[in-house]
């Protein structure tokens, strides 16, 4: 399945678990080799919700959270349940879907985290600036949305160089979780312009959480509305930062690539 070209494995262990070594997970991530993908995602039974999702990316490493992955696990399961809603649970917490149409799907990522130790941060430091320099451009933004975002508002994410930007800040001391990185322009009030670079992926067409992080970072600098559209390189997402509980709404397409058996 794909979320906007964010492109994932998914296995279905709810009856019957088996081992994935990290080497498994790369050679099945492997684009000439073996099926391909961005992340792997494993979908498991879950005492707390309708099914655990736990994610890896395509370097085999596991993470808390990936936006687009959530989508299509939620469609997959609310399919099956002939339902509009569903819970999902996963490292981070448990994130509660809506079904939005055939094809799209809403979810309710929770609240930002924006202190440094909940990054996490190496060290104390203002997340609004954080003390890294890259020529040329200002001090970034860190955001956490179930994994670590850093975010970078430049004036054109075609030209900046973003090949260069993500390798050097996803293995920053700073981050010892290592991090997502983000760049982001202003198009509108409610328009941003977002291309991201994935820890252990790369460069990506899409990020649910890195258009979540986006948005937050723009409306603490003062630039964007709570409510807004993100340009991805893959298509759009609606996000929203809800005032009344801090919230972020996610809202965006999903699509079935093919089914088969490994």
């Amino acid at each position: 399945m794909h979320g906007l070209g964010n492109d994932f494995i998914i296995i279905d262990q709810r009856q019957n678990q088996i081992t994935l070594p990290t080497e498994a997970i790369r050679r099945l991530a492997n684009r000439k080799r073996g099926i391909g993908c961005d992340q792997l995602v494993v979908m498991e039974a879950s005492e707390k919700a309708d099914v655990f999702m736990r994610i890896y990316n395509a370097d085999g490493g596991e993470v808390g959270a990936c936006g687009n992955a959530t989508r299509c696990v939620a469609h997959i399961v609310m399919k099956e349940q002939n339902t509009e809603q569903c819970t999902i649970e996963t490292v981070s917490g448990i994130l509660e879907c809506k079904m939005e149409g055939d094809h799209a799907v809403t979810v309710n990522m929770g609240a930002p985290r924006l202190s440094w130790q909940n990054i996490p941060l190496s060290q104390e430091m203002d997340t609004m600036a954080l003390s890294v320099q890259m020529a040329g451009l200002e001090p970034p933004l860190a955001v956490n949305i179930g994994n670590p975002h850093c975010i970078f508002i430049v004036d054109n994410v075609e030209t900046a160089p973003l090949e260069q930007i993500g390798p050097v800040m996803e293995k920053h001391p700073l981050f010892p979780e290592r991090t997502n990185v983000e760049l982001i322009q202003v198009l509108e009030p409610r328009k941003l312009r977002v291309r991201v670079w994935e820890r252990g992926c790369g460069v990506t067409e899409s990020c649910g959480t890195g258009a979540c992080a986006s948005l937050v970072a723009a409306v603490r600098k003062g630039l964007c509305r709570r409510n807004a559209e993100i340009i991805l390189d893959g298509g759009s997402l609606s996000i929203e930062w809800r005032r009344e509980d801090d919230h972020i709404l996610m809202t965006g397409p999903i699509a079935y690539v093919f089914e088969g058996a490994v």
